[in-house]
């Protein structure tokens, strides 16, 4: 059968053009898009994504008219845009070429971003800033990097090219890191393009040997996030090995499971010592103590016994009973707001919101350290996405200033009211400023703000004084509230649309009723118990003044959360485990909960902690930290 890529110019230029879109918007290599593969049965594109990937290819091709929906094959879609092509130009004028990179070592940057980005090529500005223009972050670069050397066939450690700010920043760091690139790209310039001998291949991260002379293995998560081979689970079995090294040095110690309430102490099974004992607990976000309430256990208990342990459905078939009416009212109550929708998770609350609201064709612009929840609602959005740096009003104008110049589609702000690696809250008073200027809406997420911030505890608005001027408040359930779940509330016709439109909402099962009788009784509470707030940021002030008067770093923490920052995993690991050691339990964050450099000892503080439990903390932390030299020794 005749290539029908091959038969005329003008089609193998928008072959590559059509492929490339494909490639972007599904993650497929390039080299599986063959013009006779179905989009059906041997891609799986449906028509949801079949939707978005006929109008991006209109974009590309700056076409006037819609492209017709029919076209089952790569190379009827290509036979299309040609088609389009030509009435558009009056005479079947040849497709400009899509702009290309002038290097092998550039144009495997840009096919490594597009496959990871979903971006087109003509929206890949070389020049373009990382983060704030491209909203490529140090995850979504990690993939980057790793692709645009294993098409390089780079030798060597992969290399950590964070500090590159641009794609051709990015090509120049790697053309200077190993001289095969640098052969690669001077070969095939004066050649004019001819590839030259392919080099060794190099060796996939998480691959290389860990430990250095001195014992210590210094690789982290990050090695085995890209590990590429042949059998899927190999990277499975790399990180196996390095995961029981660090559980064997006592330094990981998560998911051990509790045998008793989580209160201001707790009875955990220590796997690493085969033993139950009794922890200080400092890693809870029971921050009202609401989980341990009785009132709150006993309405889970009756609505239980009423309305069984579940109802195996979503909200639109079977999943309703009144107590989930009763909970939304109570909730956009709470919250001061129209309406609210109630989500069986605080993470696929933002999935469905953000999936619902803002499509391919839109702008959103998040704040660099937003929860992960936020960035993967980003992703499967396919939106354009914008990083500004954390809590850098200037920067978030620039980009927003820039994105309304565009003037393409709408844009939305997301940003964490309290930002749960580190404590610190937006700038909420500016970032409203700015959307009112910028024509463009705003959610937050109260995950960490609901019951901690504001008079009455109903987060960043409220603390702020800016109720009703936020358009959309989000919060999870699984920590203030004492239950499960997600929400969002906003105006009636917003949280009507989410209902039909969040896909995690439509075809996920709700939460059980007696959860739902839990979270109404806790918001009794919170309303009828204002002490408790009040207790809380007490306890706040009283371990947060001690922590700083011993000489740690608590960055700019203005909530129950208390980072101690330490930088280096190693020692943040080795002073988690001197403080576990002690009888205290708290979380020990390194990558990728916070960037490499940036490891840190996360402490929760509750209503429930004692004068008593406050001092004992205190001491512990600082007497691990003069053991493992995060303080010095008086």
């Amino acid at each position: 059968m005749t290539n029908p890529v091959s038969t005329h110019p003008d089609t193998a230029r928008v072959h590559d053009g059509v492929v490339e879109v494909i490639a972007a918007r599904t993650l497929y290599d390039v080299g599986h898009l063959r013009p006779e593969s179905h989009f059906e049965a041997d891609l799986g594109i449906d028509s949801v994504i079949m939707e978005s990937v006929l109008l991006s290819v209109r974009e590309h091709f700056a076409l006037s008219a819609e492209l017709p929906a029919g076209p089952a094959t790569i190379g009827e879609l290509v036979d299309a845009v040609r088609a389009a092509l030509a009435a558009d130009a009056g005479s079947g004028a040849p497709a400009p070429a899509p702009a290309g990179a002038a290097d092998p070592v550039t144009e495997a940057v840009v096919a490594a971003a597009m496959r990871q980005t979903q971006y087109q090529r003509h929206q890949l500005d070389l020049d373009a800033d990382l983060e704030g223009e491209l909203g490529v972050d140090s995850v979504v670069l990690t993939s980057v990097v790793a692709e645009a050397t294993e098409r390089l066939g780079l030798t060597g450690p992969a290399p950590d090219l964070a500090g590159a700010t641009t794609l051709r920043a990015l090509a120049d760091a790697l053309r200077a890191c190993d001289p095969a690139v640098r052969n690669t790209a001077t070969g095939a310039e004066a050649a004019g393009g001819a590839g030259t001998a392919t080099p060794e291949p190099r060796r996939a991260p998480g691959s290389a040997p860990g430990p250095d002379p001195d014992g210590w293995d210094h690789r982290s998560m990050k090695d085995f996030t890209e590990q590429r081979d042949p059998d899927l689970f190999a990277k499975t079995r790399s990180f196996a090995g390095y995961l029981r090294s660090r559980e064997k040095d006592r330094l990981y110690w998560y998911g051990m499971p509790l045998h008793s309430k989580c209160g201001n102490r707790a009875v955990i099974f220590d796997e690493l010592e085969g033993r139950k004992r009794e922890f200080l607990m400092f890693a809870s976000n029971n921050y009202l103590g609401l989980a341990n309430h009785p009132g709150v256990i006993e309405a889970v208990v009756d609505a239980t016994r009423t309305y069984g342990a579940t109802h195996t459905g979503s909200r639109f078939i079977g999943g309703t009973n009144m107590l989930h009416k009763e909970l939304e009212r109570r909730l956009a109550a709470f919250k001061q707001r129209p309406a609210c929708i109630v989500y069986p998770g605080g993470y696929s609350a933002n999935l469905g919101a953000i999936s619902a609201l803002v499509k391919s064709y839109d702008t959103l612009v998040v704040d660099r350290l937003n929860h992960m929840s936020i960035v993967d609602g980003a992703r499967l959005s396919g939106a354009v996405r914008k990083i500004y740096r954390h809590n850098d009003m200037a920067d978030l104008e620039r980009i927003l200033s820039r994105s309304a110049a565009e003037g393409t589609g709408g844009r939305l702000i997301v940003a964490d009211g309290v930002f749960s690696m580190h404590g610190d809250v937006c700038d909420l008073p500016e970032i409203v400023r700015l959307a009112k200027e910028y024509d463009a809406r705003v959610m937050i997420d109260d995950a960490h703000s609901t019951g901690v911030l504001g008079v009455r505890g109903s987060g960043t608005a409220e603390h702020f004084g800016l109720k009703g001027e936020v358009d959309l408040e989000l919060g999870t359930m699984s920590k203030t509230l004492a239950g499960m779940g997600g929400f969002v509330v906003g105006e009636e016709e917003v949280v009507e649309y989410l209902r039909y439109y969040s896909n995690s909402y439509v075809f996920a099962a709700n939460i059980p009723a007696g959860v739902a009788a839990g979270l109404i009784a806790a918001i009794d509470v919170i309303e009828a118990e204002p002490e408790r707030l009040k207790r809380l940021w007490t306890n706040i002030g009283t371990l947060r003044g001690r922590l700083l008067e011993a000489g740690f770093d608590l960055e700019h923490s203005e909530s129950a959360i208390l980072p101690i920052v330490i930088g280096d995993e190693r020692r943040a690991m080795e002073m988690g485990r001197a403080v576990r050691a002690r009888g205290l339990f708290c979380q020990t964050v390194v990558y990728p909960g916070v960037p490499l450099g940036d490891a840190r000892l996360r402490v929760s503080v509750t209503c429930e902690h004692t004068p008593q439990d406050l001092d004992l903390a205190a001491e512990i932390f600082v007497d691990a930290a003069r053991e493992t030299g995060v303080l010095p020794t008086p």
